[in-house]
Parts: C-alpha cells; structure tokens; sequence
C-alpha cells in the first residue's frame, strides 16, 4: 500500500481521561459507544402541513445499454493501471461531477457532468434506465428523494429539474440563481439547494410551493438538512453560518466574524443525531458548532496538520483548504479532508489529533461506513482507500480510474463504492474486507 499512517499503533493505551497528547502520539484502543437510535422525528405534516408522502411503484428497468466491463483504450488521463471495479458506466463525454444513489434499493445510480448530460443507470450491470435531458450546462447536483421515487437533477446555471423514476417523466423543473447545492428532505418530497445569489431555495415536489431564506448578499456554498427535518444548516462565502428552521423561515443562530469562518466555506456535516454540525472552509480550519444554542464548542485549526514539504514557502495557506468532513457513528471521532491529502481523524472528546492519514494527493470527499470505524476517501490520484480510524491503518484501495475521482458513493451495507472521474467514467467497485 503506498499510503498509510505516519506514526505507528500505541500499546497498551491508558483511559482516555488520563491521556496527554504530545506531538503525532495517537491511541487505539476503541472507545465504544452507544449512542442508541436517533430520536424519532416528529410527523412532518404536522411540522409542513403541506407535505404528502405518496409511495409510488417501483422503477422500471430500461433497455438501453451504457456501460463496458473490461478498462477502455484512449480515455482521458494518465494514470494507468489495474481495474479493480465491476462495472463502468461509459456515457458521459466529459467529466463525470457527481454521483447519488437510490436509498431504498441501492440498486440505482443518478450521474451528472461537465457534457449537461444525466443519467439514471442500474449497478448491478450499468444498464441505462433513462436520461434526464434538457440541460444546457454542466450538471454538478443529483439526488434522489427519500424514498427513491424522484430524482432532481441541477446545473450550474441553475436550472433544476425532477423526474419520477418509475414513469422516466420529468414532473418539475425550476431555473434558480448560479447553483451551488442541491440536497432532497430526509423524509418527504421538499428539495431545497443553495445559489450563488445568496438564497436557499425549498421546494415541495411536484406542484413547486416554494420558500426561500436570504442570507448574505454572498453564495450560499454549501448546506444540510438536519436529522430532525426541522431545520438546516448553509453556510456561506463569507465565511458566515446560519442554522434555519425550515418550517418559520427565519434563521435561528447566525455564526460570523470571530465564530464564523475567515473563508468560504466548503463543506458542512452533522452527527447522527443532529445535536452537533461541522463545517469546513478555505481557512484550513473545521469548526464543531452545538446545534442547540449556535455556539462554537471546538475548532479544529490546520497546525494540527504537518506542513507538507512539497508546499512552497507563503503557499500553504492558498493551495491548502477543508475539501470533506464527517462524524464517525460508533465512536466520539470526526474525519477532515484537506486538500493537501491529509486525513485528520480527531478525537472529538479531547479535541485532539488522534490520527493523520497521508494521500499522495488532494481529498476530495470522504464517508463513514455507517456502524463502523472505517472511513472511505476519494483522492485526486484516482484512488478509493479504506481507512481504520481506530488505527490510522490503511485497510484496502481500489483502483481503476484514468483521471481524478470527482465524488463518490457509499451503499447502506457498505458492499458498494460508486465513484465518478475525469476520466468520463463512473465506476462500480465491490467491497471485499477481510475484517467483516
């Protein structure tokens, strides 16, 4: 394996409570915790009284093919190599931005790139099932609803459409400002996405009764729904972060100056319960706000992370930024992916380094294996690698793409890594550990 933790695994690690943390020292032993079940969401009609929750039929299966299972000759890139993937889906003509999965099956994969083109193709063999056609600019947002019969897609010129995935009929379209995110409602048809205008749209799908929630006068760069369905998080390029309740309109908690980030902001995360968010900036530093009172209860700063000897001196700060972030189920551990290529695993009760995972290359996203300790990252490389958060071990990678890996999925059994590159393709990987 070419990459893996700088320091090696500590033996025999007191209790976490009496543990001093000097320099790269890291722990191993595994706190186990028991966050039980999230708590149980309040009915959402009664929170949007407006919402329905129609089950529709399941889809139905396309005969039109785009996919090839042997590594193709002359795609764009240079990194060759072994294909470890099962499947790749081959009917993009240019960079593959984004990938999105079915949640009720995980049967189904939506695409979308740089050629205004999406598509909506089966994993099991890449058979494509439909095209979402009528882009006019490259497509950078896909989803699927909650209960996988919708799929929205959006471009950057904002346009924004949806489909029902059993008829392969589009249903709804809209055209925002600049789009710069695009995120379905936890557990009803609402979609709501962030422009470049500063607002955050939300939609109820199809028949488009809409809210909006005016930030700054500044993009909205990036944003969650919490795990209640009651409120989100956006953040901004002003650095600034403000939680919404969705139902009112009106921003509960406004982070900025000092609180905020001194950046753009470029990712946000929450815990499983939704009592914490993380949010990620150019700055180079990750910031854990209570999402109860709005306030700042940890930051993570980037002289935590080593100086990589191949930043020239005064570029650090430029050439390096938050890319990822997220928080580990099972243990009190928070992941960062910075562009530099390291992978920061913090230890959220001491707000300490626990691990540093170096890449050859710059993260571009990461996942938790949902009930484990194992964190999946996308590298610039072209790379998938397995990370053992509780180790800094490097688990396995897959390999396959020409170009860059641009983002990646995760199946709910952990069995599947979808992955979209540069390269013009997507890919189907097979999880194989030996460790489960």
């Amino acid at each position: 394996m070419e990459s893996e933790s700088e320091s090696g695994a500590a033996a025999d690690t007191p209790p976490l409570e009496t543990l001093s943390f000097h320099g790269d020292e890291e722990i191993i032993e595994v706190v186990e915790l028991d966050p039980g079940p999230p708590d149980p969401a309040d009915d959402l009609a009664q929170e949007m009284e407006d919402v329905d929750f129609e089950e529709e039929e399941e889809e139905e299966e396309g005969n039109e093919e785009g996919w090839v299972l042997e590594p193709q000759e002359g795609v764009v890139g240079s990194m060759e190599g072994p294909d470890d993937s099962e499947v790749t889906f081959a009917l993009h003509s240019a960079s593959v931005f984004c990938v999105s999965l079915d949640p009720k099956t995980n049967t189904l994969a939506v695409t979308g790139g740089e050629d205004d083109k999406a598509f909506v193709w089966r994993l099991s063999d890449g058979e494509l099932l439909f095209e979402c056609a009528g882009h006019k600019d490259s497509v950078t947002c896909a989803g699927f609803s909650h209960d996988s019969t919708l799929v929205a897609t959006g471009d950057m010129s904002g346009l924004l459409k949806v489909w029902q995935v059993d008829t392969k009929e589009e249903v709804w379209s809209f055209e925002a400002g600049d789009l710069e995110w695009m995120e379905w409602h936890p557990r009803a048809p609402v979609l709501l996405a962030g422009t470049a205008d500063g607002n955050t749209w939300m939609w109820k799908v199809p028949n488009g009764d809409c809210k909006t929630f005016q930030g700054p006068s500044c993009p909205a760069t990036c944003g969650r729904v919490l795990p209640d369905g009651k409120r989100a998080v956006v953040g901004y390029e002003d650095g600034t972060i403000r939680i919404w309740d969705l139902k009112q309109g009106s921003s509960i908690h406004v982070l900025k100056g000092t609180e905020g980030h001194q950046g753009p902001l470029t990712c946000v995360a929450t815990n499983q319960d939704g009592s914490l968010i993380l949010t990620g900036s150019v700055d180079c530093q990750a910031k854990l706000v209570s999402a109860t009172t709005g306030k700042v209860v940890g930051v993570f700063r980037p002289e935590t992370v080593a100086s990589q000897p191949n930043v020239g001196e005064g570029e650090e700060s430029e050439s390096n930024s938050v890319e990822s972030l997220g928080f580990c189920s099972v243990m009190p551990l928070a992941a960062v992916g910075y562009l530099d290529g390291t992978l920061a695993i913090y230890d959220l009760s001491t707000q300490t380094l626990r691990h540093r995972c170096q890449h050859q290359s710059g993260i571009v996203q990461l996942l938790w294996e949902a009930g484990t300790a194992v964190v999946y990252t996308c590298s610039l490389d072209g790379i998938v690698r397995l990370w053992d958060a509780r180790t800094g071990r490097l688990l396995t990678d897959y390999r396959g793409h020409t170009a860059e890996i641009l983002d990646f999925a995760l199946s709910k059994d952990a069995s599947l890594v979808v992955t979209t590159s540069g390269d013009h393709k997507a890919k189907v990987f097979c999880v194989q550990r030996p460790d489960r």
